[in-house]
């Protein structure tokens, strides 16, 4: 493991931003190369990485012959490599089709639980919110601040594609809509 001061919040963006002229094992040790982390335990780390996401038969492919979901895993595993405190999340499903954000959705989720990782997931979709979330802050136009929390109260559903079919899902997907819209307050000035 990394030395705690050298655990820092790491970031897994929207675009996949792997190296494309790096393979697939090159690119989830880049960050630890950086780090001067030896070749041993560089080798040992990307391979536990693959093996979390099923991909070690993947290593020496290159990202054009990945994927959208592959792609997505291997910038997470990246990113998981270097052992953050922090997970932040810019829109990470956001390139994808929508069975494959449904099934990277459900790999990201397990792959938090089980590296035990505190993740801040920064979307537009309420539906992924809600169901990859034990909290959401909804913000304000700009210059943002909090609006509100919701709690799903979710957490004992164990895969986000479950937690869509609870029955207080549409429910949380209706309350938190009216709220970004301001049905309410829109209804008021027409009367």
């Amino acid at each position: 493991a990394l030395p705690p001061e050298r655990r820092p919040v790491n970031t897994v963006f929207q675009s996949y931003a792997l190296f494309p002229h790096m393979n697939v094992e090159k690119n989830v040790a880049y960050g630890l190369r950086v780090r001067g982390m030896d070749k041993a335990s560089i080798a040992k780390r990307v391979r536990e990485m693959l093996e979390l996401v099923q991909m070690e038969d993947y290593a020496k492919r290159m990202p054009s012959q990945l994927s959208g979901g592959m792609r997505q895993r291997v910038a997470l595993i990246r990113t998981l490599a270097l052992d953050p405190d922090v997970l932040l999340l810019d829109e990470p499903f956001s390139a994808l089709d929508f069975q494959t954000r449904l099934q990277v959705c459900d790999d990201v989720y397990d792959i938090i639980k089980k590296e035990e990782k505190t993740a801040l997931l920064v979307t537009h979709d309420i539906s992924e919110a809600i169901s990859m979330a034990d909290k959401i802050i909804v913000l304000t136009n700009r210059p943002a601040s909090v609006k509100r929390v919701h709690f799903t109260h979710l957490e004992h559903i164990s895969t986000p594609l479950k937690r869509r079919e609870d029955s207080t899902f549409s429910v949380q997907f209706e309350q938190i809509w009216q709220e970004l819209n301001n049905y309410e307050t829109k209804s008021a000035a027409i009367d």
